[in-house]
């Protein structure tokens, strides 16, 4: 099910239910996106270190 097919099953439920339409899809990507950025402008991913004492070999 792609996202339009799920918008419109979940405002079908919603007018069914006399609830509020949900907002269409996408209408809030780039608020989200930018905002995410920002987050990881002020915290930065940390650097994983490699893991040791397992090889990475199998069956040997």
């Amino acid at each position: 099910m792609d996202a339009i097919q799920q918008h419109m099953l979940d405002t079908y439920r919603a007018a069914r239910l006399g609830e509020p339409a949900p907002p269409p899809p996408g209408r809030h990507d780039r608020r989200t996106l930018r905002g995410l950025y920002r987050h990881w402008l002020t915290h930065p991913p940390t650097p994983r270190t490699a893991r040791t004492g397992h090889s990475s070999q199998s069956g040997v």
